[in-house]
């Protein structure tokens, strides 16, 4: 299957073996987390089965489409602050930031899955087409997991634009198969970045704790990231997929303040707390990075977890203010710049109130993975 793209050879996979996040064991070899995970963030007492999925009770999912912005006409007037940021769902986010634009993680893809026939489906519609995005600069890309890394997105994005794309070490091989030219890719180890030619714009890598694959057998071949977009006047920082780490800290102290903290804070678990934060450790995440707008992502698309779908959304609500978080929880495909960010409102509320007292629990129970499948899938 085309879709669970290509390991690395050659001189690409010789990069990646010179790399202090690369092992090569009698076991095996592959990439691995720096730290050790703290036993507090993994409840392995919780552990769900595939069982649990396919007659999981609560709301996986809205009982109607979730309302939407179509952005393209704010798109035309350039942000007055120098920095908008516009969710377009899960983990795509369009990112104006002094004249240029990054794109992060583009899944326009029906399923979050090697098939289109089965696996996660999508509940919520991106805003707009793909060929509808104004002209970019960069598509960064944290990961491979199929919620963060899709095929048919990126096959058309390639013909839709002369964008480079940024990444992980390893995960350019994906990208090169499914016919993105080796000169528009860029594959980056944690502290390494990328300078864009002719402007002020620096993409950088940055530690996260996670692991990658697309199927069973390529388990942690290639690098997980979280990412650090900036130029002279404004900062970026936007997690990708992992767990609560202390290299937050580390972060914090090499690049200082940012003015949009996009963190992920759905699809987590108890048993997954050292992979994905959730939005309590979301909350923690950020104050490790020093604060700063907070743009939750990760959430309102697919269902991957067992929480209801609009869970990180309410904690964040609740908790976030108590905390001194600057929330920014726009409607899908609304521009917001965050330095006039207005405060959060529950607008997922008016969404699905009608579903809450119409549908049986355990209707919105998702389908299974496909065979052969890890679980979780991102």
């Amino acid at each position: 299957m085309k879709s669970l793209g290509k390991r690395a050879t050659g001189e690409r996979l010789e990069r990646m073996r010179a790399s202090p996040r690369y092992r090569v064991t009698d076991r095996g070899e592959g990439f691995h987390n720096v730290h050790p995970i703290d036993p507090t963030l993994r409840d392995r007492t919780e552990r769900p089965s595939l069982g649990d999925f396919l007659c999981a009770d609560g709301r996986r999912t809205p009982g109607a489409p979730l309302p939407a912005v179509d952005p393209r006409d704010a798109w035309l007037k350039p942000a007055g602050s120098g920095l908008r940021t516009t969710w377009l769902g899960h983990s795509t986010v369009l990112i104006e930031i002094d004249g240029l634009r990054v794109l992060t993680d583009p899944v326009w893809g029906q399923r979050a899955s090697p098939s289109q026939l089965a696996g996660p489906k999508r509940f919520q519609p991106v805003p707009l087409a793909l060929k509808a995005l104004p002209p970019l600069d960069a598509v960064v890309i944290s990961h491979d997991h199929y919620d963060h890394l899709d095929l048919g997105t990126i096959r058309e994005l390639v013909k839709l634009q002369p964008v480079p794309f940024i990444t992980s070490l390893g995960v350019g091989a994906h990208l090169q198969a499914w016919g993105v030219p080796p000169e528009r890719i860029v594959e980056l180890d944690w502290w390494e970045h990328w300078q864009a030619p002719g402007a002020e714009l620096r993409v950088h890598a940055a530690p996260s704790q996670h692991f990658s694959g697309r199927s069973l057998r390529d388990r942690n071949a290639t690098l997980w990231s979280s990412l650090v977009i900036e130029t002279p006047r404004h900062r970026v920082f936007f997690s990708g997929d992992t767990g609560l780490t202390p290299e937050y800290a580390a972060i914090r102290e090499r690049f200082g303040r940012f003015d949009l903290v996009m963190l992920e804070v759905g699809a987590y678990h108890p048993s997954w707390g050292d992979i994905h934060l959730g939005p309590d450790n979301a909350l923690k995440a950020l104050q490790l990075l020093g604060g700063g707008a907070f743009l939750p992502v990760h959430w309102g698309t697919f269902s991957l977890a067992l929480h209801d779908w609009d869970q990180p959304a309410e904690v964040l609500l609740a908790e976030g203010p108590k905390q001194g978080a600057q929330l920014l929880m726009p409607r899908l495909g609304e521009p917001v710049e965050p330095a006039h960010g207005e405060p959060a409102q529950p607008w997922w509320r008016d969404a699905d109130r009608p579903a809450r007292a119409a549908r049986p629990a355990n209707e919105a129970a998702p389908q299974a993975p496909p065979a052969g499948m890890p679980w979780p899938l991102d």
